[in-house]
C-alpha cells in the first residue's frame, strides 16, 4: 500500500529538479500522476515510469491551461512547480523582467487553480501545493527582488484558498525551500562570471552546509499530498536547512 495509491496528482515543471523527482516519488507511492511540461523532450523521459502520463502544457497560456483541464475527469492533487529565478536587484529588473517573473510565477498559479478548483469542489475534496520559496515574505535575499515578490505573492495566494474554501473540503499549501541541488541552480551557477565563485556563495548561505536534494523536497510534497497532512492548510512549509535561522 503506497501513501498515495488512487489519487489523481497534476503538477507542472515536472522535466527536471523538484518537479521531476516529485513526479516520481508520488508515483512510486501509488498515485496516478499526470506530469506537465513546457519541454516534451526532457518530459519524455517520464513515460518509461509506470503511473506517470505526461502531457505538454505552457502554464502562461489560458487556453491551454482550460484546455488541459476539461481533459482531466478527476484531480485530487495540484502541485505548482512551475517558476523562474531572476537574478538582480529593484535595478536590474527591467519592465520584461518583472512582467516575465510575474506571469510564470505568480500568474500561472491563478490560472491552474482557477482552471481545476471547480473540479476539486465538486467533490467536495481536493488538495492545492504551491511551490513558494524561503526568499519571499519569509527573508530578504540580495539579488532577488522580482523572484523574492513573486514568491511572497504566492504565499498570499496559499493562504487566500486555504481561507476561502476550508469549510469545502479544499486544503492549500506552500513549500519554501533554500537552496536546491537541480539543474536549474547548475545552469545560474554556470552562467556567473565566477562558477566557483557563485557556488561557494551559495554554499556559504547554507547554514547546515550543503544544498537541499530535489529528492528532499519531493518527499515533503509527498507528506502535503498524502492524507497524513490532513490537518494542514495555509501554511508555508519550511525546508531550508536553517537558512532562514
Amino acid at each position: 500500500m503506497g501513501r498515495l495509491d488512487g489519487k489523481v496528482i497534476v503538477l507542472t515543471a515536472a522535466a527536471q529538479g523538484i518537479g521531476r523527482a516529485s513526479a516520481l516519488a508520488f508515483a512510486k507511492e501509488g498515485a496516478k500522476v499526470i506530469a506537465t511540461d513546457i519541454n516534451e523532450f526532457k518530459l519524455q523521459e517520464l513515460e518509461n515510469y509506470p503511473g506517470i502520463q505526461t502531457r505538454v502544457l505552457d502554464v502562461t497560456k489560458k487556453k491551454q491551461i482550460d484546455q488541459f483541464a476539461s481533459e482531466v475527469e478527476r484531480i485530487d492533487v495540484l502541485f505548482n512547480v512551475a517558476g523562474f529565478v531572476h537574478h538582480g536587484t529593484i535595478l536590474d529588473c527591467e519592465d520584461k523582467d518583472w512582467d516575465f517573473s510575474m506571469n510564470l510565477n505568480v500568474r500561472s498559479m491563478y490560472l491552474m487553480i482557477k482552471a481545476f478548483l471547480p473540479k476539486m469542489l465538486a467533490q467536495k475534496s481536493g488538495n492545492i501545493i504551491n511551490m513558494s520559496s524561503v526568499a519571499s515574505s519569509i527573508k530578504g535575499v540580495e539579488n532577488r527582488c522580482v523572484y523574492g515578490t513573486t514568491k511572497a505573492a504566492v504565499i498570499g495566494l496559499t493562504k487566500s484558498v486555504a481561507a476561502d474554501f476550508i469549510q469545502q473540503g479544499i486544503r492549500c499549501n506552500c513549500v519554501c525551500p533554500g537552496t536546491v541541488d537541480t539543474p536549474s541552480l547548475q545552469e545560474r551557477i554556470q552562467a556567473r562570471d565566477h562558477p566557483k565563485e557563485a557556488l561557494k556563495a551559495f554554499l556559504n548561505r547554507q547554514k547546515i552546509g550543503r544544498f537541499a536534494s530535489a529528492e528532499e523536497v519531493a518527499l515533503l510534497c509527498v507528506y502535503l499530498a498524502s492524507e497524513e497532512s490532513a490537518y494542514v492548510t495555509g501554511n508555508p512549509v519550511i525546508i531550508d536547512g536553517g537558512w532562514s535561522l
